[in-house]
C-alpha cells in the first residue's frame, strides 16, 4: 500500500533529491536505499567497546601478557 513521505526539512529534502539524482531512482526509492545502507552499516559497526578492547588485546600481546594481564 503507497504511503505518503512528507519531508518538510529544506536540507534533507535536497539531500534526498540530490541522492536521488545519483542513482538514477525517485525521491522515494533513493530515501529508502539511503536509509537500508545506513541501519547496516550501523548494525555491522562495532562499538566502541569492542575497539577499545581489540586495542588492549594487541596491546597485551605485544607485551607478552596473557588475557588476564
Amino acid at each position: 500500500k503507497p504511503m505518503a513521505l512528507f519531508i518538510r526539512d529544506e536540507t534533507v529534502n535536497d539531500l534526498a533529491e540530490r541522492f536521488a539524482k545519483l542513482t538514477g531512482k525517485n525521491k522515494t526509492e533513493a530515501v529508502r536505499i539511503a536509509l537500508e545502507a545506513q541501519i547496516a552499516a550501523f548494525r555491522n559497526s562495532e562499538t566502541l567497546a569492542d575497539r577499545i578492547a581489540q586495542v588492549q588485546e594487541r596491546a597485551a600481546a605485544s607485551l607478552g601478557l596473557g588475557p588476564d594481564g
